[in-house]
């Protein structure tokens, strides 16, 4: 069915174009402009799906005619758009781990394993641990810090054991108390931070299955989270090696 679209604003000085215009269903906003097509520009544009395109418009059209007031949206992508996210950075990934337990780990044959011996046989020639090593080379950081409890939960202590996986493929991975993340007022939330501009909420439901991402993009939210980085890393410990 087509949109039901309502002219917002335009540049009457270019002969209408370009114009602004809203979809009265769905608040959405359309775009007219001239399209940019040049390669050496778009060449320059990160994320682009097959079927999407651009347009150039004045900085006035939407200063005078966007909208005004603040309006959450959440922006959720799917898990294969999150997955992806981890190849087309640019230079670097950092997550805060904050959960006491997460129930995917809990279905593998590793945890099973730590579980039974105490210790898991990482495979480090695994899809995963390739691309992350195959990042890695390329300059691309990759850190997280783990928030542990004292003592440890089984599912933070399994991931104790991950981490000589983590490390062994490029990955710097930390430590924090909980006491000193509550001290430091760090968000309770896990969350990836891309390329110090983009940060990935991961939603979890009350029996520790990740439900979804949202991506926060607006540069105060990336600000925040920025700084719950800077305050975590300086404080959290190297992962002791295992004896």
């Amino acid at each position: 069915m087509a949109r039901r679209l309502r002219m917002v604003g335009t540049n009457s000085g270019n002969n209408g174009c370009p114009t602004l215009y809203e979809d009265v269903d769905t608040g959405e906003y359309l775009v007219q402009g001239d399209a940019v097509t040049d390669p050496a520009d778009v060449a320059q544009l990160r994320n682009v799906k097959a079927g999407e395109g651009f347009v150039t418009v004045p900085r006035e059209l939407l200063a005078n005619f966007g909208p005004k007031e603040p309006v959450h949206v959440p922006q959720l992508i799917s898990f294969d758009e999150f997955d992806g996210m981890f190849a087309t950075l640019a230079h670097s990934a950092w997550r805060l781990e904050t959960r006491r337990r997460y129930a995917s780990d809990e279905a593998t044959d590793t945890y099973r394993q730590f579980v039974a011996e105490g210790a898991v046989d990482w495979d480090l020639t695994d899809a995963w641990c390739a691309e992350r090593r195959e990042q890695s080379a390329l300059g691309k950081r990759f850190e997280r810090v783990r928030v542990l409890d004292e003592p440890a939960t089984i599912g933070q202590e399994y991931l104790l054991d991950n981490a000589r996986r983590n490390n062994a493929v490029g990955e710097d991975v930390r430590t924090l108390p909980r006491a000193r993340a509550e001290e430091l007022r760090l968000p309770q939330e896990d969350f990836w931070i891309f390329d110090g501009r983009v940060v990935a909420l991961l939603h979890f439901d009350e029996d520790d299955h990740m439900t979804g991402v949202e991506l926060l993009t607006n540069p105060v939210d990336v600000l925040r989270y920025s700084q719950a980085r800077e305050a975590a890393w300086h404080y959290a410990k190297p992962v002791p090696s295992k004896e």
